[in-house]
């Protein structure tokens, strides 16, 4: 149960842009062995990383903060194949908050790996 707690609290720490571990994160199935690829696994099976920037203001105001040349969004519109007349400010906020969140979460290997090799 204290391990149970302290994961709780520590899943909760990590503040990975857009994305709340704890609404896609079931403790009881993470193997302790292998701990961040188990977590990765249950995020990715539920699409946790698929982050969703609804409304223009929105997705401006996102991309004006984290791409204001739209280079890193286009670029990955274009690697996923998407046409240009099925983008949008939506859709490019969407993809680019996609990544980070996934990107932020990668970054945070060492430190989930320490802590549940510290159990």
């Amino acid at each position: 149960m204290k391990t149970t707690l302290k994961t709780e609290e520590f899943l909760k720490s990590l503040n990975i842009e857009n994305l709340d571990l704890m609404d896609y994160v079931d403790i009881q199935d993470i193997d302790l062995n292998n701990a961040f690829e188990s977590i990765y696994d249950m995020l990715d099976e539920k699409d946790a990383f698929n982050i969703e920037i609804i409304y223009y203001y929105n997705a401006m105001e996102y991309l004006k903060e984290h791409d204001n040349s739209l280079n890193e969004s286009l670029n990955l519109a274009a690697i996923l194949c998407y046409e240009v007349q099925n983008l949008n400010s939506e859709v490019l906020a969407s993809l680019l908050a996609s990544e980070n969140a996934r990107n932020d979460f990668y970054k945070k290997e060492k430190e989930i790996t320490n802590f549940f090799n510290s159990l």
